[in-house]
């Protein structure tokens, strides 16, 4: 696993700042969510339709936001399929399939509901043969439209002529909600809710004109909203994430001379320089130097060596540097034990 969890892409930066300069390294991080090893069938279903006894207020919102016909409809099942897709794809699961007929609502629109009664959510795992309820509680979109005009030349077969151009500009908020229920544990595993904003303009020689070219609103949203839920599938998948590390190239030549080989990618030439300085009796040197060790432990992925490095590097020289890099380090053992969990779980 130790192998495995941490894939390194190395560069380093082009400046240095004071005594330091940066290397980037990727590290893999454990899903958000972790879930439990008995679930292998998923059920996905949609719980943001409002209510028809709440219905006249929502379409009372909807004639003043300007919404298109079936906006939310459209965009909870472009989110829905999204997050199926992924899913499928995930090798961890046995089976993935949408519910239809549970024919759940919502209660409010535009607000994340209560959760589901774990009676409900049991019911609907047992008569769909499925182990967890991956459930879009939110699925809500709210438009405001705002107008302007501005002096242009147009070009007529008389010449060039003054005149105004209307412009309409749109700002649409998108809000979902997610939750997973386990019913097997009676736990929800995770409630996410997520926003995010688009923006439509429209040209026209009158305002109905440029509010009329708001074309394509509808496609584009069906497509934000397929990503979003691409991206809930991914709350459940390790990821990686770029992160810098600060290291010294300054204190002795010796230094610098590692400095260019780090440069060139030469690290472990690098190490071999650094681990020399760490016996010199300047203590300033020494604990760069031990600190630098501490980094290419990291680089090659051995925590465990790169806190004992970083350790001695502030115990033993006060190097302010290596006490917070002990604590990232630290950080990073227990996200690579999480990570282990996860790989044995899905094994199973």
């Amino acid at each position: 696993m130790k192998n495995t969890v941490f894939y390194i892409l190395i560069s380093v930066s082009l400046y240095s700042c004071a005594s330091t300069e940066l290397v980037r390294l990727s590290v893999l991080e454990p899903a958000p969510v972790t879930l439990p090893g008995h679930i292998k069938n998923i059920g996905v279903i949609n719980r943001s339709e409002v209510a028809e006894q709440n219905k006249v207020v929502e379409v009372v919102d909807k004639i003043f936001s300007l919404e298109g016909r079936d906006l939310d409809k459209e965009g909870a099942q472009a989110s829905i399929a999204g997050l199926e897709n992924e899913l499928i794809k995930n090798n961890r699961f046995t089976g993935v399939k949408t519910i239809d007929d549970a024919r759940l609502k919502s209660p409010v629109p535009g607000v994340f509901p209560s959760p589901l009664t774990w009676d409900i959510v049991e019911k609907i795992c047992k008569e769909n043969n499925t182990d967890a309820l991956f459930a879009l509680e939110l699925f809500d979109t709210d438009s405001k439209i705002s107008y302007a005009a501005n002096p242009v030349t147009i070009n007529t077969p008389l010449g060039k002529v003054p005149g105004v151009e209307h412009r309409a500009t749109m700002l649409t908020t998108v809000k979902a909600g997610w939750r997973i229920y386990d019913p097997v544990e009676r736990n929800i595993l995770d409630e996410f809710p997520v926003a995010g904003k688009m923006v439509f303009t429209g040209k026209g020689i009158n305002p109905v004109k440029a509010a009329g070219a708001l074309i394509g609103r509808k496609e584009a949203l069906k497509q934000v909203s397929n990503k979003a839920g691409q991206d809930y599938a991914f709350r459940i998948i390790p990821y990686w994430l770029r992160v810098s590390r600060d290291y010294y190239v300054r204190g002795t030549d010796n230094f610098r001379m590692a400095r260019r080989k780090a440069q060139t990618g030469n690290w472990d030439d690098a190490a071999a320089i650094w681990e020399k300085e760490t016996t010199s009796d300047k203590s300033k040197v020494a604990g760069r130097a031990c600190y630098n060790m501490a980094i290419i432990n990291e680089i090659n992925g051995n925590l465990d060596g790169a806190i004992k490095w970083a350790q001695k590097a502030y115990e033993n020289y006060n190097n302010k540097l290596a006490l917070r890099y002990v604590k990232i380090l630290e950080n990073r053992k227990i996200n690579n034990a999480i990570l282990e969990d996860q790989e044995a779980i899905s094994a199973r």
